[in-house]
């Protein structure tokens, strides 16, 4: 390669460089990237391919441009034949259109007119040069095989370097050519002119090869982050998504427990007055006195969770219900006309919010399915106990009436799929099943941490475990055992603690 043929490098290195940053910006990713071994970087589309051709055919005209300015610099004695031209510059230029999809074909043709143009004596010093450093490049940034990557540019650059030592040396026994250059000894001027043309063929190719590898590596890591980006939004879509839905079901479960209770309690008090409306009209009266009091409550209830829903930081205490309204919740299933009994054991501690209000929920759930299934002269028993490490709640009936609704054990109706929803988010149980002499029960645990002192709560005398239990003691009375009280018909505070032995 001569002197004024590699006068170009620098420019043509700039000029590469640019290509190399407007190829990086249109990479197109993949999903999925899991290795550089794994990854195929994906192949320009129809934009790209025309963007390649587009930029072919400048070059192919520019060529001829530069090389008629050259030759007319007078730099060049002999000048190739025009067929000569033609074949150099179409070769150097023209399979640049196919760069990206066939890079190490369009490479080894760009080199053949390189060859062409500096050994025939086509006077273009400039565009061919830009066209081999762009080939070269386009290997390494686009080849899919690695391996034939390295080696196709290893064998052209070699093949290059080969060619201008070879030149190098033809030219230092012709004393006609570069007939000012001194040729004996090591550091003379031609060695000199001999060195510069190695180095700067090195830096050539050199900078052709890494330019390359640092475009497919720069490639290879946006597409890993954009597979990254994509998983992190499917995760993030399918947070949103569960969070959604634990949302809709929370509110469900809310809407059904208001709605059931109260909605129950006014059915089974309509019926009442209707039957007792000509008969005691008294009776009807109170009954549909009932019937308004449960419709306020419910009303007053969905106000209250939709305030909740509207405005999730609020604080206020006045809207928590939990074990401590219980009382309440027994006054309404005796008006309801369902005599049932509170019984609380153990030594009363405060519980958490979560537990309370599912505790709570449980309790009026199991209140409204007596009501609803038990059939008349049902009796209910809810037992709260609790334990130094779990605290209990069992609701008991004598039901005898036999239905096909999922009251039974093991069915999957929606109170009692939503008490075991509102237990397992607090890592508690439910157990729901018919009793052997008649009626149902339902048992919800919560495991709590230990108490800090003892007590007598969760011992023998309070009857061990107590679920399946059968007790004798009758709705509004005291069972048989020392201090347990009923909740009086009109509500009030839980009853003192007592132990409890089971009939």
């Amino acid at each position: 390669m001569s002197e004024t043929g590699t006068a170009g490098t620098a420019a043509t290195a700039d000029t590469a460089a640019g290509a190399a940053t407007s190829d990086t910006a249109g990479i197109a990713s993949a999903v999925g990237v899991s290795g550089s071994a794994e990854w195929r970087r994906p192949k320009p589309g129809a934009a790209g391919l025309r963007s390649d051709v587009g930029i072919a055919i400048l070059l192919a005209i520019a060529s001829p441009v530069t090389a008629l300015l050259y030759h007319r610099t007078g730099l060049y004695e002999e000048v190739a034949p025009p067929w000569v031209w033609v074949l150099g510059l179409g070769l150097g230029t023209l399979p640049l259109a196919l760069r990206r999809r066939f890079p190490v074909p369009a490479a080894i043709l760009v080199s053949i007119g390189f060859f062409i143009c500096n050994q025939f004596g086509v006077p273009d010093l400039l565009v061919v040069q830009i066209c081999l450093f762009t080939a070269l490049y386009t290997i390494g940034a686009w080849e899919q095989n690695r391996r034939l990557a390295f080696w196709s540019r290893f064998g052209i650059t070699a093949a290059m370097l080969i060619w201008v030592v070879l030149n190098l040396i033809v030219s230092s026994s012709d004393e006609t050519l570069f007939p000012g250059l001194p040729r004996t000894g090591i550091f003379s001027a031609f060695a000199t002119f001999a060195a510069i043309q190695i180095i700067t063929n090195l830096v050539y190719f050199g900078g052709a090869f890494l330019f390359g590898e640092r475009a497919w590596r720069t490639a290879r890591l946006m597409a890993r982050l954009e597979a990254q980006g994509h998983e992190l939004e499917l995760e993030r879509q399918t947070s949103a998504d569960q969070a959604v839905a634990l949302d809709r079901i929370a509110i469900a479960r809310e809407l059904h427990d208001v709605v059931a209770h109260h909605v129950s309690v006014m059915g089974i008090q309509a019926a009442a007055a209707r039957r007792s409306l000509e008969r005691s009209p008294g009776r009807a009266a109170e009954a549909l006195e009932i019937v308004e009091e449960s419709a306020h409550s419910a009303v007053t209830e969905l106000r209250r969770l939709v305030h909740t829903l509207r405005e999730p930081a609020s604080d206020d205490p006045s809207s928590t219900i939990g074990v401590a309204q219980l009382s309440a919740l027994i006054a309404d299933s005796q008006r309801a006309g369902t005599p049932t009994t509170l019984i609380v054991v153990g030594e009363q501690r405060p519980l958490p919010l979560l537990v309370d209000v599912a505790l709570y929920r449980v309790v009026q759930e199991a209140l409204t399915n007596v009501r609803k299934h038990a059939g008349r002269g049902a009796e209910a028993t809810v037992r709260l106990r609790f334990r130094d490490a779990e605290v209990e709640v069992e609701v008991a009936d004598t039901g005898t009436r036999q239905t096909l609704s999922p009251r039974g054990a093991g069915s999957g109706g929606h109170g009692l799929r939503g008490m075991r929803e509102r237990l397992g988010t607090v890592g508690g149980s439910l157990r729901a099943e018919r009793r052997e002499r008649g009626g149902f029960l339902v048992v919800a645990r919560v495991p709590l941490a230990p108490a800090r002192h003892g007590g007598s709560a969760g011992g023998p005398d309070d009857g061990g475990s107590a679920v399946g239990s059968d007790d004798g003691g009758g709705p509004g009375t005291s069972p048989t055992g020392t201090g347990a009280r009923a909740t009086p018909p009109g509500g009030g505070p839980l009853p003192a603690p007592s132990s409890e032995v089971p009939a």
